[in-house]
């Protein structure tokens, strides 16, 4: 049987994983899983030789259910690693990483808040909503791991801006969480395409300046407050 590396489905048996055509394979017998949260080892063990990495789909997200490879592989590795972590300057360039990583989240999260308020477009009459909202959007939209629209670099920043805008005020300004759509192919894509027209119509309003009545709108009272 082949072992080469190749990304694979849990299966209801033991030591069974669904290859992506299908079929049912068996894990070699002096292999193991390595379960995830240690990307470092992770990342080793993939590059050092053949291994399944076993990957659960629900719905759009992935889930890394762990990796199969050779146990002696994995062994070895893990040692080779505990004796890096306890240099020093494995712990001096963790830290490092840390605060590159931390300034570019910064950077990006203001990056982000710019192009939301440049959607907006608001008329300086609003100009304090378009802040505020601004930073709410970019606070909900921003954080690594959030899966959000945000955090894909597939579209331009601009647009991820619009998409992010549009999602939150879905959430926060319509009944959207609360509706009982059908279970119908393509129903839930034409209500969001819906509460998206509303969403810009709303938007226009703060664009144009126009007096707003702070009592019954419903994005004065998810930015500002009632």
């Amino acid at each position: 049987m082949s072992t080469e590396t190749r990304e694979v489905r849990p299966f209801s048996l033991p030591r069974r994983v669904l290859a992506s055509d299908g079929r049912v394979l068996v894990v070699p017998d002096d292999w193991a899983l390595l379960p995830p949260g240690d990307a470092a080892l992770s990342r080793r063990i993939k590059a050092d030789g053949p291994s399944w990495t076993v990957i659960e789909q629900k719905g759009n997200k992935r889930f890394s259910r762990g990796i199969w490879a050779p146990a002696a592989r994995i062994e070895a590795l893990r040692a080779e690693l505990l004796v890096e972590r306890m240099d020093p300057a494995y712990t001096r360039k963790l830290e490092a990483g840390r605060a590159r990583r931390a300034a570019e989240q910064a950077e990006y999260v203001e990056d982000f808040r710019g192009a939301v308020r440049a959607f907006l477009g608001f008329h300086p009459v609003h100009g304090e909503v378009a802040e505020r909202m601004a930073g709410l959007i970019a606070a909900h939209a921003t954080p690594v791991g959030s899966g959000t629209v945000a955090r894909t670099e597939r579209i331009p920043l601009e647009d991820r801006a619009e998409a992010a805008t549009i999602a939150w005020m879905r959430h926060q300004t319509t009944g959207y969480d609360n509706m009982v759509i059908p279970r119908v192919k393509g129903q839930r894509r034409e209500v969001r395409r819906m509460l998206a027209q509303r969403s810009v119509q709303l938007l226009a309003r703060y664009r144009r300046g126009e007096s707003i009545d702070r009592a019954s709108c419903p994005l004065w009272r998810a930015v500002v407050g009632a």
